[in-house]
């Protein structure tokens, strides 16, 4: 279901990010969940907001919860975001990971996995309306082939995100845009992306956002491109930390500012509670 509106009486929200920002991999970064716990018993509320689209969100949740940081009803995944971009009476092929699956089953649209078509011998390219490329390991050439077949009946083509890559323990991986850029160049068509920092994404966070005023919230990532573009999509306020794939500057980036930085997470919530109003004034910032 992803995350649910309960926004009232909360200090602020923050929005948060997974990759590079609450763990690396399968490792959380040290003293984040304590840094959770403490924002929450603060009044923050805590939602994490994830191009991640690969895999289910109860997956997701699970490894928050195992990792310390409780998360059921608080994660927002750009599969989400994908499938809101689906009508309920669409055919989809999803050449992805269970994430999109599951959430484009969730849209009640149908999804067909590019590795069961690829066995299916009835399989027509010209029953599919779209094409939702994601973030998976297994990409390979029969996978885009079977894709472009689709898009050159007339499917429109879908991203999930357009993050080149993401960090984890053991260094830098490409990421979804890195595979949905060879759909694009196969076909030569304009994808339409979903994820931070894209519009279906926005659109999905601001309605989970509910009355909360956007100077009472907070954008925390470690990507300027995506995170920091999301945070003035919204007009809330950035936090850039340096635990993910960007170097450690002064910024700005790319005509994004550093309302709070820090290394990790855990230094920007330091701030965040060693302030008595935590509002930014976006104008100030030059936003």
């Amino acid at each position: 279901m992803g995350a649910t509106s309960k926004t009232e009486g909360v200090s602020g929200i923050i929005w948060s990010d997974l990759d590079g920002v609450i763990w690396r991999g399968a490792s959380v970064i040290s003293g984040v969940p304590e840094s959770i716990a403490t924002l929450r018993q603060a009044g923050w509320q805590v939602n994490f907001v994830t191009n991640n689209s690969s895999t289910r969100l109860a997956d997701q949740e699970k490894k928050l919860g195992d990792m310390g940081i409780p998360a059921v009803g608080n994660v927002v995944t750009s599969a989400q975001a994908a499938a809101s971009l689906i009508a309920p009476t669409e055919t989809v092929l999803a050449c992805s990971g269970p994430g999109v699956i599951e959430a484009v089953h969730n849209r009640g649209a149908q999804v067909v996995d590019v590795r069961d078509a690829l066995t299916d011998t009835a399989f027509l390219p010209a029953s599919i309306d779209a094409v939702v490329v994601g973030m998976h390991r297994d990409f390979c050439f029969d996978f885009l082939h079977l894709g472009l077949s689709c898009l050159l009946e007339g499917a429109r083509l879908i991203g999930t995100n357009d993050d080149a890559t993401f960090p984890t323990e053991t260094g830098i991986l490409p990421g979804g845009g890195s595979l949905i850029a060879s759909y694009v160049y196969a076909s030569q068509l304009t994808a339409t992306m979903a994820g931070k920092p894209h519009d279906a994404m926005a659109q999905l966070v601001r309605s989970l956002a509910g009355s909360t005023p956007a100077a009472r919230q907070v954008m925390v990532g470690d990507r300027p491109d995506t995170d920091g573009a999301f945070a003035q999509r919204l007009g809330i306020a950035y936090a850039q930390v340096w635990s993910g794939v960007q170097e450690k500057c002064a910024g700005p980036i790319d005509g994004v500012s550093f309302h709070y930085t820090g290394n990790t997470f855990c230094d920007v919530a330091t701030e965040l509670l060693s302030s008595t109003n935590a509002t930014v004034d976006l104008r100030e910032a030059g936003r």
